[in-house]
């Protein structure tokens, strides 16, 4: 991974509220972060703080109520840059696997002899070879996720926004999902920006993360993980960053 340390997505002051009974429920009090390019970043918090409306204003699915977001190069702003993999896997069930790989060429009507190739190609490095021609039903969870990613990937955006990805994983898939995850990353250059709520996870993955407080929000710490990879969860290091990060979020829900 290169060295250079390029800001790539840069989030000033974003703020978001919505309209519920009784007034405006603020949610976003002013987030400001930067992403470097092919960097690795985690988002948590307390439950509730916004993780998921800052990531989906990040998609485009939300407008922000004020702030600016911008991407370095290219047209400067966030249209054709990012691609989004919410919570569930929404995949679509009457595709084949490779059908729904193939469904951000479609939409961005990329020449399908040249899609089908590259997707075909991605299969094996995705650890779903031999698995293009069943439908979602057929798959397991963590084949699920993996294709769901890989149609993430397969959209060429340069940042990648997932939403606990691995959530719905039982403790040993998502182990081995997020070691899979890093080497993906590693092997084709993405920026990523993970939302969790597993601390650890944010610890094993990233190289930046990004702690919100309470709602609404803003960003209560920006820490770097110079811990060297690949980590072990039993690393002290990672333990006690893990233990101090727990204390700030458990700090940020008693003042919520």
């Amino acid at each position: 991974m290169t060295t250079q340390m390029t800001k790539l997505l840069n989030v000033r002051k974003v703020t978001k509220a919505f309209s519920v009974p009784g007034g405006d429920l603020p949610v976003l009090g002013g987030i400001s972060f930067s992403i470097e390019r092919r960097g690795f970043a985690c988002v948590v918090g307390p439950s509730g703080c916004g993780k998921t409306t800052l990531v989906k204003i990040l998609a485009g699915i939300l407008a922000a109520d004020s702030g600016k977001i911008a991407v370095t190069g290219g047209t400067g702003h966030l249209l054709g840059q990012v691609a989004y993999m919410p919570q569930s896997d929404t995949l679509l069930p009457w595709r084949t696997a490779l059908g729904n790989a193939l469904l951000p060429a479609q939409i961005d009507r990329r020449p399908r002899k040249e899609a089908v190739q590259e997707t075909k190609d991605l299969f094996a490095r995705f650890g779903l070879s031999g698995f293009e021609d069943l439908y979602p039903i057929e798959l397991s969870g963590g084949m699920k996720q993996r294709l769901a990613l890989m149609r993430t990937f397969l959209s060429h955006r340069a940042i990648l926004l997932l939403d606990e990805p691995l959530g719905a994983l039982d403790a040993l898939t998502r182990a081995h999902l997020q070691d899979w995850l890093l080497s993906v990353w590693h092997e084709m250059g993405k920026t990523i920006l993970l939302v969790t709520h597993d601390v650890e996870e944010a610890l094993i993955l990233a190289d930046h993360i990004i702690l919100l407080s309470a709602r609404p929000a803003s960003v209560r710490s920006d820490l770097r993980v110079t811990i060297p990879r690949p980590r072990a969860r039993s690393d002290s290091s990672l333990v006690r960053r893990k233990e101090d990060l727990l204390q700030l979020i458990y700090a940020e829900e008693k003042n919520d």
